[in-house]
């Protein structure tokens, strides 16, 4: 079955021109219909006013003169009832048929669209009756039109220039976007020294530049330590095997130059220091990958102790452990057992006559010293001295059958428990190994 096409998202250049056309386009909208509504309130309430000032007017004339007295009224609307509702008298361009007393009540004459207003009014003979006056509401009408359609067809212009604009000032922001897209897809891994052009902004723009070349340096350095990494590893795997293949291949010429006993000794040393190194191997690499598992609770000075023990089994050196003291920490005990182990074999490796180990707790965390009497470690060597397959002493490690991996897994193992490890100046002279590590609350 074959997976279905990936569909195709608009461009963030796209997306943002059209969110911000149709939200533009709302609010002209929105803001037109008000204000057309405001200017036709605003006109009628102008034409109620005129209308009006003429219906006190005519009020005037009638209760002087009667009803008759609007008979040559023209220009305007007006008709004068009774209290029962009759026509009594009328404007020349009103007609008979009676008017609306709804005050501003709009009503079609002739073609004319007319507001009116009323009121009572006194006739003569104590009479009470209504007079109803009516002013042109065709100006206003057209006014409210003319503004209208300007705006029907000026929003969509506005609405296309804000798209320009929006599409121009967008893509302008992006140029750099995709110039680093392109510049990065052109990275290739053998190249990975390659950076991006950096705008030299302190926008959004710019630290996405500074962001991606700290990356590409990560990944540059990584790349660096992994084929470092990699060739350390294949002389390392192939120096046990071309040791066997030289004694197997001298066993099959000359079988009487070495006798069994001696070759089966050589296989097992160097199958051994072999599956050794394999397993250290892995074991960075399971740490590289998954850390550490951080769930029990591990007597940090039994660890220390036993490992004081297998060195003292060795009878090589004298250890101390006057200063070991109780401390407890929360990880993984074979890993942490392995970091102890490899500190004080390292110690031993190294020191003339005497290795002294310390565990004191101190608040909240954890201090594990290793000391030996031996030569030391200059400055410029402590940091390189945790990094893979590095040897300060060639020749004596490969002869006490070091691999260049513990204090690389010590570090690795340290740092997966959240602990720092460094080196320092023993007060013998020699070197002191420092852990740090969260104590168990």
């Amino acid at each position: 079955m074959t997976e279905p096409a990936a569909r195709r998202t608009p461009s963030i250049r796209a997306r943002a021109t059209f969110g911000a056309v149709v939200v533009f386009v709302l609010a002209l909208v929105l803001g037109s219909l008000v204000f057309v509504g405001i200017l036709r309130s605003t006109l009628v309430d102008g034409v109620v006013s005129t209308a009006e000032q003429s219906l006190d007017t005519l009020s005037a004339r009638v209760e002087l003169a009667g009803a008759p007295a609007v008979a040559d009224v023209d220009d305007v609307l007006v008709q004068v009832l009774d209290d029962a509702g009759t026509v009594l008298a009328s404007g020349d361009d009103t007609g008979s048929a009676p008017l609306p007393t709804a005050d501003r009540a709009e009503v079609k004459r002739d073609g004319e669209h007319w507001l009116v207003v009323s009121d009572e009014v006194e006739l003569p003979g104590d009479r009470e009756g209504t007079i109803i006056v009516g002013a042109p509401l065709d100006d206003t009408d057209e006014a409210t039109s003319t503004v209208s359609w300007l705006l029907v067809a000026g929003v969509p212009l506005v609405a296309a220039v804000m798209g320009v604009v929006t599409w121009f000032v967008v893509g302008r922001a992006l140029r750099p976007v995709d110039r680093m897209r392109r510049e990065v897809d052109e990275i290739q891994s053998s190249r990975l020294g390659s950076r991006v052009q950096e705008p030299g902004s302190r926008d959004e723009i710019g630290r996405l530049a500074t962001t991606m070349n700290r990356m590409l340096g990560r990944l540059e350095r990584a790349q660096t330590r992994q084929q470092r990494f990699v060739s350390d590893a294949s002389h390392e795997l192939r120096s046990p095997l071309a040791t066997m293949r030289q004694h197997a291949e001298l066993a099959r010429a000359h079988p009487e130059a070495i006798e069994l006993a001696e070759l089966s000794d050589v296989v097992i040393a160097e199958g051994d220091r072999l599956q050794q190194l394999v397993d250290s191997l892995l074991l960075l690499t399971r740490l590289d990958e998954r850390g550490a598992e951080r769930g029990d609770d591990v007597d940090l000075d039994d660890l220390v102790l036993e490992a004081a023990s297998r060195v003292r089994a060795a009878g090589t050196v004298e250890v101390d452990t006057s200063g070991v003291g109780p401390a407890r920490v929360r990880g993984d005990r074979a890993l942490l057992g392995r970091a102890v182990r490899n500190l004080a074999d390292n110690a031993a490796r190294h020191a003339r006559a005497r290795v002294t180990l310390t565990v004191v707790t101190r608040g909240d965390r954890v201090e594990f010293s290793v000391d030996d009497d031996g030569v030391g470690i200059s400055p410029a060597d402590r940091e390189s001295v945790f990094e893979r397959f590095v040897r300060l002493d060639e020749g004596r490690a490969r002869d006490a059958g070091g691999s260049g991996l513990g204090l690389a897994i010590v570090a690795a193992a340290v740092a997966a428990h959240g602990g720092t490890v460094e080196v320092a100046t023993a007060p013998t002279g020699g070197a002191r190994f420092t852990v740090h590590l969260p104590a168990d609350s």
